[in-house]
């Protein structure tokens, strides 16, 4: 299936689309299929993180920590956003770090996947490699990191809600909205 080129708003040229949300929300999906359409590199911060540490991010976990994984997190985060602009796909803990949301701000445009729990709960399921999830149960653990997170994630300067729909039609939906409705702190083109 050839993915169709759409032309980037004036007001995102030479900016990142970032995308924020927790584990199950479509962040790599949504982010290859964006960038696809605009025509721009996809990146994906947790892939990144592991080429730069030369193992898995379940293995930094065991091996060194959380805290550890989310400084590492926010230098390579930093990194990506010094460069050329992209689509750039987060892990789910990133945006809680004040530095990185500051970053992000600055070189593109946050887009929250806003997922609710069920949903949440049926995409991660069958999947492993999620260092949070390998704690216990895995409803329990979504429930109270949707009520640590989504306050944070509201900072986001856009929030699109993710649902079953076929991830092409989510992925339209959050192209319009980035076509239709620049964030309030980017002037609005002149009518002609």
């Amino acid at each position: 299936m050839d993915q169709e080129i759409v032309d980037l708003p004036d007001w995102l040229q030479g900016k990142f689309i970032v995308l924020v949300g927790l584990m199950g929300a479509g962040k790599t999906k949504l982010g290859r299929i964006i960038a696809s359409s605009f025509g721009l590199p996809f990146l994906d911060a947790d892939e990144e993180i592991e080429l730069a540490a030369g193992c898995s991010i379940q293995e930094i976990f065991n091996r060194f920590g959380e805290k550890y994984f989310r400084d590492g997190e926010r230098r390579v985060i930093q990194r990506i956003l010094s460069k050329a602009p992209a689509v750039l796909s987060t892990g789910g803990g990133a945006f809680m770090n004040e530095e990185t949301q500051v970053e992000i701000s600055k070189h593109g445009v946050a887009v929250w996947l806003r997922a609710d729990l069920d949903l949440l709960v049926r995409r991660t399921e069958r999947r492993s490699g999620r260092p949070l999830l390998n704690k216990g149960n895995g409803r329990e653990i979504l429930a109270g990191l949707i009520d640590e997170r989504y306050p944070v994630y509201a900072k986001a300067d856009f929030a699109v809600d993710v649902s079953d729909e076929p991830a092409s039609e989510t992925a339209k939906r959050i192209m319009r909205e980035l076509k239709n409705h620049p964030p309030a702190n980017i002037p609005k083109e002149p009518n002609p």
